[in-house]
């Protein structure tokens, strides 16, 4: 199958793209830097020519609440209007677990948006609701930081490896269309502080993290387990050790 993947040169695009390049697929990794802007429409019908599917794992480049809703909004537009075009037949969007239940921040009501939009489409479609990924650890805790103390929740997630991530997105996208959300997870349950500190820990960082009920996670608060996955979701076996035993050393 030919699979043109949005945001196919990041994080997860390229592990998606390589899956899909192993099992045997044509495997087109789309972005802005490949030509391809889903915002302005440059270079959509062009890649999208011949293709069954299409994969979206896109991200908006700033996080401020207008600007998110923008680009997910026109992004999938922009993307849906075109797969009909070309007779794509399967959509997959990559979202996050708990986004509808979090209303108050700005990023998950955009990503919430999003998926409304694909539902709605008639297109073909599976939505890939993923938990936070091990390798945000630092950015979770940077984004706490005041002072040099890190003041995060006490609320629960499920992190994962983005390798498991794009694996399952890969599978996901070479299989027939779910019409339905999964979530996929980690196999371990801890509280964002308790995460955060083993992130800090593992990096050799001083500061001090600040267990708080009513501490903000990107302009929400948690009040227990809205960013853990439902029934029946599929929970991936890497470890937070396991992973970062596998990551290399630093240079000194």
């Amino acid at each position: 199958m030919k699979i043109v993947v949005i945001g196919g040169t990041g994080l997860i695009g390229s592990r998606v793209v390589s899956q899909l390049e192993a099992h045997g697929h044509e495997a087109i990794a789309a972005s802005p830097n490949t030509g391809v802007d889903t915002l302005t429409g440059a270079g959509i019908a062009e890649a999208l020519a011949g293709a069954d599917v299409v994969v979206d794992v896109s991200n908006s480049p700033s996080f401020a609440d207008d600007d998110v809703l923008a680009f997910f909004t026109t992004s999938t537009n922009t993307l849906l209007a075109a797969e009909r075009e070309a007779g794509v037949g399967h959509h997959v969007a990559l979202s996050i677990v708990g986004a509808d239940r979090l209303p108050d921040s700005g990023y998950l009501r955009a990503k919430v948006a999003q998926e409304r939009l694909i539902v709605d489409s008639g297109q073909p479609y599976s939505i890939v609701r993923a938990t936070q990924f091990y390798e945000f650890g630092s950015r979770i805790a940077d984004a706490a930081t005041t002072d040099g103390t890190v003041r995060v929740s006490t609320g629960l997630m499920q992190p994962i490896a983005a390798a498991d991530v794009s694996d399952q997105v890969a599978r996901v996208a070479a299989s027939a269309p779910l019409n339905a959300t999964i979530d996929v997870a980690g196999p371990e349950k801890l509280g964002q502080d308790e995460f955060i500190r083993r992130v800090l820990t593992a990096a050799g960082d001083a500061r001090t993290v600040e267990s708080d009920p009513a501490a903000e996670y990107f302009g929400t608060v948690l009040a227990g387990d809205e960013l853990t996955p439902g029934p029946g979701a599929q929970l991936s076996t890497t470890t937070y050790d396991e992973w970062l035993a596998a990551q290399p050393t630093p240079a000194k």
